[in-house]
């Protein structure tokens, strides 16, 4: 009797204690998570909304709006269970307005909300996003005040772009590329309590859309509150369909020590909960090789896409890569020079197994061999290097710390005096002079690499005298573009094919207009945005 005393005294020891608790009432729920800093949150019974978020014995939810997807799914029908040391939420919408489940996942002893969106059918707003709309929170990680719109004196564009202490703002200016844009929060003024949203690994962003260079909404405090976004797709500067699915894991998580790290969040416990639409470790391969014909002096990132699902990732300093863990399938493999577009194949992946396959660079731009006359700019997917290109990101076209984007005529030597985008209303005719000693006898090739254009624009150079065919419209991308902070868009190349005997000794120059069937004013006319601009023969 002594022994089985003893035994069952020993299981009671070792049965984990759990701190975390759910209490009910008619209208919500409210989840304690027993973590040492005090974390609860409150959920509406009815409609899902985040309603109450305290943290240190601070309430930060915003009382006017609360937190929710879009700015709500109206109604819901939100019930919990637990597994392990976890209490799953899910919340299933299914009106004329959203058709998905929504799941949130408390840990025991955590500050943290584990998130996935279940989507069977694109939002009726026609964007997919999470915003957690919270107070005494008044600045960001890790762009500053680029997107503090609080008591701005004037608005400078459509109902997003404002003007601040003599700084243009806005929400767009917080975005930062997906494939580097793991955790942004929202601080106090010292620092001591951040509030951020984190991707721990590539499944957060594997059924959004457009790539590893994508940028979106991050951050934005605009007096009464501060918006921590989380976009899932949006029309932004759309440069592909949205995916439908299971969205996520991605994580919200207060933080008294610092920035988190999203390689501390370990999300594997996803896989046992059974959750509408996510696959596992399971049914997931893996894809490794090399990558060549891309100059070492870039970052270089490959990228794996089909209709369901994409991922990513950079490359070792020898070009050597593993893909993420990719659910079973076949995708199209591709390959960047930092962002310029080097190659693509098809890849096979299978649950399990590690396929390997090399690529190789097979863009003319980076294979072809010519000899250049000038190049301005790099194939790098970017505008770096050229006029205003280190202030776009953050900033208004307009915004007073730009530099004058009309230089007038620019040596082909000084790129960094040509304007990183022309515009047909503000600085169309851009030209750019050179010398030779001797007058070419044979045909050249004028290339000019954009990244993104707007309203139809594209480029149609002068040289000398002899005027380049206009090129078709591109695709179009139904998106502001560098008003608001982005560049990447389709990446469109355009050759010109230069007679014989155009390129003449001594001076020469080239011209690039901006030419479309549309029109705007300002930084809202028709532009494009240069990545490099090169003549070679």
């Amino acid at each position: 009797m002594a022994s089985f005393s003893l035994l069952a005294a020993l299981l009671v020891f070792l049965v984990p204690v759990l701190s975390i608790t759910v209490s009910t009432t008619d209208s919500s729920y409210t989840v304690d998570t027993g973590s040492s800093y005090g974390f609860t949150a409150t959920i509406s019974r009815s409609s899902c909304d985040i309603t109450s978020l305290k943290f240190y014995g601070t309430e930060y939810q915003y009382s006017g709006t609360y937190s929710h997807i879009a700015s709500g799914l109206g109604s819901a029908a939100v019930s919990y269970t637990t597994s392990g040391d976890h209490v799953i939420f899910q919340c299933v919408a299914d009106n004329g307005d959203f058709d998905l489940t929504h799941y949130m996942v408390f840990a025991d002893a955590s500050s943290s909300i584990y998130m996935g969106t279940f989507t069977n059918s694109e939002p009726a707003i026609g964007e997919l996003r999470y915003i957690f709309r919270l107070t005494g929170l008044t600045d960001a990680y890790p762009n500053g005040n680029v997107s503090y719109t609080a008591g701005s004196s004037s608005t400078v564009e459509g109902s997003d772009v404002f003007l601040v202490d003599g700084q243009t703002r806005s929400k767009f200016y917080s975005s930062d590329r997906f494939i580097d844009d793991d955790v942004y929060c929202a601080t106090t003024t010292d620092a001591s309590i951040h509030a951020c949203f984190v991707r721990p690994n590539s499944q957060a962003t594997e059924k959004s859309s457009g790539g590893p260079f994508f940028r979106d909404i991050d951050l934005n405090y605009g007096g009464n509150y501060h918006s921590v976004t989380y976009y899932m797709n949006s029309n932004h500067v759309q440069t592909e369909s949205y995916r439908q699915g299971f969205h996520g894991p991605y994580v919200f998580s207060f933080s008294r020590s610092g920035i988190p790290r999203a390689s501390d969040y370990d999300v594997s416990f996803f896989d046992d909960l059974d959750l509408t639409g996510y696959t596992g470790a399971s049914g997931r391969g893996h894809v490794s090789g090399t990558a060549s014909g891309v100059s070492t002096d870039f970052p270089t990132v490959v990228h794996w896409y089909n209709d369901d699902y994409q991922a990513w990732a950079y490359t070792s300093s020898s070009r050597t890569f593993t893909s993420p863990a990719l659910v079973a399938g076949t995708y199209t493999m591709a390959l960047y020079q930092d962002e310029f577009l080097a190659a693509t194949m098809t890849v096979s992946v299978t649950a399990g197994s590690t396929t390997t396959a090399n690529i190789a660079a097979t863009a003319a731009a980076l294979t072809d061999s010519h000899t250049t006359v000038f190049q301005m700019g790099d194939y790098d997917g970017q505008p770096t290097g050229f006029l205003n290109a280190d202030l776009q990101l953050r900033m208004h076209p307009s915004d007073t710390r730009m530099h004058d984007w009309s230089p007038g005529a620019v040596a082909s030597t000084d790129a960094s005096a040509v304007p990183m985008a022309i515009f047909v209303a503000v600085n169309n005719g851009q030209t750019i002079s050179f010398s030779l000693d001797n007058a070419l006898g044979s045909a050249a090739t004028l290339r000019i690499a954009t990244t993104l254009a707007f309203a139809g624009g594209r480029p149609q150079a002068t040289v000398n005298g002899f005027s380049c065919p206009a090129p078709a419209a591109p695709a179009a991308i139904n998106s502001r573009g560098v008003t608001r902070g982005a560049y990447r868009g389709h990446g469109d190349v355009y050759d010109c094919a230069i007679p014989s005997g155009t390129l003449t000794s001594g001076a020469n120059t080239v011209t690039i207009n901006v030419i479309s069937g549309s029109s705007g004013d300002a930084y809202l006319s028709p532009n494009v945005i240069l990545d490099a601009v090169e003549l070679f023969y």
